[in-house]
């Protein structure tokens, strides 16, 4: 398995792999990219920053994750708690990680969380922001089985509620 950053013509099974994970949100009764988010126009913006990734294997795409080093304004507030590092530490942000269904279990998040840990690392960051929905409790104990410590809860720019998690590497 190989990570590599998504090109334009990838756009299509990139949208494939986050439909399947809406349908799986919504299988689970779990309110997470219900609402079109993400669509194409996000990912292409993604894409066009070069913070889009895809785990491909013999040419099938497996999976898709943003990492990113831009700060995270919603990150500034959080409540309940606080950040492993202080605010004005450089910390690197993964959003939007999702697997092909027919590829689970396959080590695929893992690979993106590796990879992403190694460019933190060349790069001189030592910290891994991400936060994720209440209700995904999938995600939730794959960030805490990684390394992950829950530090609180942040509100999104459209006023949603996030569990938000630190790595410091």
């Amino acid at each position: 398995m190989i990570i590599r950053e998504t090109g334009e013509d990838d756009l299509g099974q990139v949208m494939t792999i986050i439909r399947m994970a809406q349908q799986s949100f919504r299988d689970q009764g779990v309110d997470q990219w219900q609402d079109g988010y993400p669509n194409e126009e996000v990912i292409l913006e993604d894409i066009r920053k070069g913070q889009s990734y895809v785990a491909e294997e013999k040419g099938i795409i497996l999976g898709t994750a943003v990492i990113s080093f831009e700060k995270e304004k919603t990150y500034d507030g959080i409540e309940n708690g606080q950040w492993l590092t202080p605010g004005d530490t450089k910390y690197m942000v993964i959003h939007r990680i999702a697997t092909h269904y027919e590829y689970k279990r396959r080590g695929t998040a893992g690979a993106f969380l590796e990879f992403a840990r190694e460019t933190a690392r060349r790069r001189g960051v030592l910290s891994i922001r991400i936060d994720t929905h209440p209700d995904n409790q999938i995600m939730q104990s794959w960030l805490c089985k990684n390394g992950f410590i829950y530090c609180g809860w942040i509100w999104l720019i459209n006023g949603s509620l996030r569990y938000a998690y630190e790595n410091v590497l």
